[in-house]
């Protein structure tokens, strides 16, 4: 972080600073203090950091931001209204110094994955930033805009939202100049009332985007595909991406592997002029080889996102190809390992239909070659009225992959579970404790099974996982 001063923050938060002190890094939790650093007492839902200031003060913080009154510390202390309003403000003010490109990202799924490819598109020409971990948040992005460093040239930030307006205040704060919207599902459809709810949640992103700069689409979602230019007066020209229709970044040729894709990306330059005359590059087309070292259709769609990051910054086709050989999937996102000749694929950070379905096409390639099949389904969370339907559309989507097995954890899985049997799935178990289930998956499993875990942060599938694991070894 660059070197800022306890007046200077004082100033862009609107609150006053009793002190002097040189401040190179901003922490909200006490436990995360270094030399230099600035403390914000953030009061959360069940915290409140004003109750931890002498803490971080006796951790060596250099001073201390807070919103309550009667604060006495040895250092100089911020005195602000709001200190998680003070926390963004100084984020947008901090990421305001930074003349680089800054990539903002969401959608229902997938928004991980993408800014993980992303961020490599944008290291075959920059030195690039991005969130880390699920730092999506209005916690989270103000971390990872003020963990900017001078080097970088470039950025991506993922923002995630469970309610309207959210999107709104990240976008705001992080002051985009190209925005990326990877879907539009289920998730969150509870709190949102129905998918045009939803989009209109995540076309938020553009309250932040200068005007004039791009935005990025996935022209084979049914709601994406429905916005139009006009729709903003023509302020953001949109750019598209997609495999089944027509789009300005598309994928032919796709071959799917088991642990790998290769497909041929085409873009074109008439309507992303930033390739236009590399290499490769013709008047009217530019097409190059592909590969990921992942499988399945949703990576595809991620890679063509980051493609198309890429073109508009005037990225080699050659170096985006290179870059994205080196992707690597980040957390418990279709992690694959092999155990003792078994597959396990884990998914286990978050779930909805378009993500399972996803999943079942993963196992559906894995499988190819006679292994058996089997997936490991706990609920999928934040569905509301939708929650029945969209549990028994991931059964036909798992029928429809031919899975030998099914297991379910949760009483929501059930609906899973009866229509996985519906639709001609033979083995049909369904489990009300984790530990039961593993109980009863590790004896059947044999050398050559590909096993996929799949379900919402909150079902935590991965305790599953670690017995399987732990059993197998």
């Amino acid at each position: 972080m660059k070197r800022l001063t306890t007046e200077e923050i004082a100033r862009v938060c609107g609150g006053t600073a009793s002190g002097h002190a040189d401040i190179t890094s901003v922490v909200i939790d006490n436990r995360e203090v270094t030399p230099g650093a600035l403390f914000i007492a953030i009061k959360g839902e069940r915290l409140d950091g004003h109750a931890f200031v002498d803490a971080a003060v006796s951790a060596g913080a250099a001073a201390v931001m807070v919103h309550n009154d009667g604060v006495n510390v040895s250092v100089p202390v911020i005195k602000v209204a709001d200190t998680e309003k003070a926390f963004l403000d100084l984020a947008r003010a901090y990421r305001e110094s930074f003349d680089i490109p800054v990539v903002a990202l969401t959608g229902s799924v997938g928004k991980t994955t993408t800014k993980e490819m992303i961020w490599c598109v944008l290291n075959a020409k920059h030195n690039a930033h991005k969130t880390a971990g699920n730092l999506n948040n209005s916690i989270g992005v103000p971390k990872v805009l003020l963990g900017l460093e001078p080097e970088h040239t470039a950025a991506v930030v993922e923002m995630g939202m469970n309610h309207k307006g959210e999107i709104s205040v990240l976008s705001k704060t992080a002051l985009p100049n190209m925005a990326v919207i990877t879907n539009v599902g289920v998730s969150h459809i509870e709190n949102l009332g129905s998918r045009e709810g939803i989009l209109a949640a995540k076309l938020e992103i553009l309250d932040g985007l200068k005007e004039g700069s791009t935005l990025i689409l996935n022209a084979d979602n049914d709601m994406l595909s429905k916005v139009k230019e006009s729709d903003f007066d023509n302020r953001f020209p949109i750019r598209t991406f997609g495999i089944h229709g027509d789009a300005d970044v598309t994928a032919r040729d796709i071959k799917y592997l088991e642990a790998s894709t290769e497909f041929t990306a085409s873009v074109r330059p008439s309507r992303l002029s930033g390739l236009d005359g590399a290499d490769g590059c013709e008047s009217e087309d530019c097409s190059f080889d592909v590969f990921l070292p992942t499988t399945g259709e949703h990576n595809v769609y991620d890679a063509l996102a980051a493609i198309s990051v890429g073109a508009e910054l005037g990225i080699e086709p050659e170096s985006m190809a290179k870059a994205l050989e080196g992707y690597v999937p980040a957390g418990m996102r279709e992690k694959v390992e092999i155990v003792g000749g078994i597959t396990l694929v884990e998914d286990c950070y978050n779930a909805s239909p378009d993500s399972v379905r996803a999943l079942s096409n993963t196992l559906r390639i894995k499988g190819e070659g006679g292994h058996r099949k089997i997936a490991v389904i706990a609920d999928m969370l934040e569905l509301g009225d939708y929650s029945e339907k969209a549990h028994r559309d991931c059964g036909k989507y798992l029928a429809d992959a031919g899975v030998d097995m099914l297991m379910t954890y949760g009483q929501l899985a059930r609906y899973t579970a009866d229509e996985a049997k519906k639709e001609g799935v033979l083995r049909v178990l369904e489990f009300d404790s984790k530990e039961e289930l593993a109980r009863h998956l590790i004896p059947m499993l044999r050398p050559g099974d590909v096993v996929a875990f799949k379900g919402s942060r909150g079902m935590q599938l991965e305790d599953v996982i670690e017995l399987v694991k732990g059993e197998i070894k």
